[in-house]
C-alpha cells in the first residue's frame, strides 16, 4: 500500500491519498481492511475509493461522501489505469465544502497519480 498522506486541509476538513494494485473485489477489500489497520484512517469520517478492474469492469465506494467515489473512477479511466485501487481519505473538519470536497478529492487523485507516474 503507497500512502501519501495528508495531502491537504480546508476548514478543519484533511485529506489522505492511498493505493495498489487490485485485481478483484477481494483483493480490493483485503487493501482497504489493511488500511485501516491504521487506527487514523480506521477513524476517518470517510475513506472513499474506486477501482477499474480489467476482468470485472468499474467499481467505487463512497464511504457517505456521496459522489467521491464516481470522481475517483472517472480520473483513473481517463488515465487509462486499470488494476489499481486509489482511496482519498476525509477526516471532517466540522464544516461543510460544498463543490469543494470535489476538487480536493481530485487534487489528491492527481498528486497520487503524478506519485505513481514519478
Amino acid at each position: 500500500m503507497r500512502k501519501l498522506g495528508q495531502v491537504l486541509n480546508d476548514r478543519g476538513s484533511k485529506y489522505a491519498v492511498s493505493g495498489c494494485d487490485a485485481r478483484d473485489r477481494a483483493e480490493v477489500d483485503e487493501a482497504l481492511k489493511d488500511l485501516k489497520r491504521d487506527k487514523s484512517y480506521a477513524k476517518a469520517t470517510h475513506n472513499t475509493w474506486a477501482v477499474l478492474l480489467s476482468d470485472g469492469g468499474p467499481l467505487k465506494g463512497d464511504d457517505g461522501e456521496s459522489g467521491a467515489g464516481m470522481v475517483i473512477l472517472r480520473m483513473l479511466e481517463r488515465e487509462g489505469l486499470e488494476d489499481h485501487l486509489i482511496i482519498v481519505t476525509r477526516w471532517y473538519g466540522g464544516k461543510h465544502l460544498g463543490g469543494d470536497r470535489f476538487r480536493h478529492v481530485q487534487t489528491c487523485v492527481r498528486a497520487y497519480l503524478d506519485e505513481l507516474a514519478a
